[in-house]
């Protein structure tokens, strides 16, 4: 069976970001000048406008900033899933990132819930960022 749903297409600024993700290691940017930690990827700091940036990895726990789900899909790929929950997770180390919410009812999803990262390798070039509830 083939993956039927859109791909990513990364470009220069996100190849290290899919790569990390490939190896299920969540990546990214902080500012070698003032620290910031940013997402999604850019060739500039947002913050100081440097350019000197390093990729680091996340630790994959956050909270669940904001959600909705969806009860109709705008692709057909994703009519067996309804409905499904599509959330910005607040990492620890700041940044919001836009994923999934998995492994829990759609109805049990609320905005301050704990997440953690987990993995849904879909191509050999691709694993994508999913959301879990932490367990205990």
């Amino acid at each position: 069976m083939s993956y039927k749903k859109p791909l990513p297409v990364p470009d220069a600024d996100s190849q290290p970001f899919w790569e990390g993700c490939r190896k299920h290691r969540l990546r990214i940017q902080k500012c070698a000048e003032c620290g910031q930690v940013r997402w999604p990827p850019s060739i500039v700091c947002p913050e100081c406008l440097s350019q000197n940036t390093d990729w680091i990895v996340s630790g994959g726990r956050g909270k669940v900033y904001t959600y909705v789900v969806y009860h109709q899909a705008f692709h057909p790929a994703f009519e067996e899933e309804l409905p499904y929950v599509v959330a910005v997770v607040e990492l620890e180390e700041g940044p919001l990132i836009l994923s999934n919410i998995v492994g829990c009812p759609h109805d049990f999803v609320k905005c301050e819930m704990p997440v953690e990262v987990t993995w849904e390798d879909i191509t050999e070039e691709f694993s994508l960022p999913k959301f879990q509830p932490i367990q205990g």
